[in-house]
């Protein structure tokens, strides 16, 4: 091979190497990310404050921490105050973030009406053991109503409340319980239908349906849950948007009601009255159940 024709073919190759590798960077770059997403969803999705205040810190002195355990062997901390006579009482399952603490006056408004509050602990969650999934929750939550059931109060005396990531456990639970009696309702604050939407909708880059190990589908499961239902969304709400709301709520049975807030985040609805309108809820739910 002549010199002019080895330069020719050695330019061809050069050529080829240097489209493999603009083709192979990016698919490699990627790759990584989508790799860092996987191994890190969880520490993404759950994230804890291993410490807990008193509830007199807390501002809900009148609670008092109880030890529940899970059937899978691990004992969590929550806390609670009884109902007054004839009221029910509100199981409150909180966000991703924070502990028990951080809720302490969602529960003082209900407490300061008569109802009795359960703040439900999770795994991993102040100082709680274990580490914090979706089927974690799912037992954490059935410890505290086996608590209760073992203290006298039955479905029809409980009211399931979720925050945001607690609304995938509200349903869960409400749904499981209705199999046997309903509840006598159901409060979620910031809903979606699945992580898998919410997920999709931050990271439209990355395959969400394919990765995610924790999916809380609520949206297969609402429409089971038997009891009245009061779904609260802040329209400005941009971790998990209100739609992802709206759908969950058109999937549920009547009787049900939505409050759309305007102006509100994911974080701040209680400024914008929604402690007043679940007290309103609550009000007409045990108005019914008297006549």
């Amino acid at each position: 091979m002549r010199g002019a024709d080895r330069r020719a073919a050695l330019a061809r190759v050069g050529r080829g190497m240097g489209y493999l590798q603009f083709i192979l960077i990016p698919v490699v770059v990627y790759g990584l990310l989508v790799g860092f997403l996987y191994f890190n969803q969880r520490s993404m999705m759950f994230q804890p404050d291993q410490q807990l205040p008193t509830p007199a810190a807390a501002g809900v002195a009148d609670m008092a921490p109880i030890q529940v355990t899970t059937t899978d062997g691990l004992t969590h901390t929550g806390w609670y105050k009884a109902a007054q006579a004839g009221n029910p009482t509100v199981v409150y399952f909180h966000g991703n973030g924070g502990n028990l603490g951080y809720r302490g006056f969602k529960a003082r408004g209900l407490l300061d009406a008569g109802y009795g509050v359960f703040l439900a602990g999770y795994r991993g969650y102040g100082g709680n053991p274990g580490s914090p999934s979706e089927d974690g929750l799912y037992e954490d939550a059935r410890a505290v109503l086996n608590y209760l059931r073992e203290n006298g109060i039955e479905a029809p005396d409980v009211v399931l409340y979720g925050e945001s990531l607690g609304t995938g456990v509200a349903v869960r639970m409400a749904a499981e319980m209705a199999v046997v009696e309903p509840v006598a309702a159901v409060v979620l604050e910031a809903p979606y239908g699945s992580i898998v939407d919410v997920a999709s909708g931050h990271y439209p880059f990355v395959p969400a349906g394919l990765l995610l190990k924790d999916r809380f589908e609520s949206v297969d499961r609402v429409a089971r849950i038997d009891a009245p239902l009061l779904v609260i969304h802040g329209e400005a709400d941009s971790v998990v948007p209100v739609a992802h709301g709206r759908k969950l709520y058109h999937a549920a049975q009547e009787p049900k009601i939505a409050v759309w807030i305007p102006g509100a985040l994911h974080n701040n609805l209680y400024d914008h009255g929604a402690g007043e309108r679940v007290l309103e809820f609550l009000a007409k739910i045990q108005s019914s159940a008297k006549n």
